[in-house]
């Protein structure tokens, strides 16, 4: 196997996993969505230019890439949503009698993802 062939496969699978990491993400709130659409689109552009643009020019992944990579901003929408999945989070395992402890880790984990989304600025529109 010539050695730019395994760099290129270990970047496209970099790239695949964290994309279905992403995607998983928009769901679920401990998973970050943004950075593993970064690395994504990090993997892709070492192993496939096809990939690359499909998920740069995605309607809704594309912008968060472009507004990370050209202002190392979040768009305001980005943060709404994120805040009241944030919000939601820890709510939804309260009702749902989950262990005092799990309910500190989310909070704790969970406020150190909203202190960096608030801190970044806000994209352009």
């Amino acid at each position: 196997m010539d050695k730019r062939f395994g760099i290129r496969l270990f970047w496209l699978t970099v790239g695949l996993v964290s994309l279905g990491l992403g995607i998983i993400g928009t769901v679920l709130p401990l998973i970050p969505t943004t950075p593993f659409l970064l690395l994504a689109a990090f993997g892709f552009a070492r192993s496939s230019p096809r990939l690359a643009a499909w998920l740069e020019n995605h309607p809704q992944f594309g912008p968060l890439i472009a507004n990370w990579r050209e202002h190392r901003a979040i768009g305001r929408r980005a943060k709404m949503a994120a805040m009241l999945v944030i919000i939601a989070t820890p709510l939804v395992s309260l009702a749902l009698g989950f262990d005092g402890s799990i309910i500190g880790v989310q909070l704790l984990v969970l406020g150190v993802v909203a202190i960096f989304i608030l801190t970044r600025p806000d994209a352009p529109e």
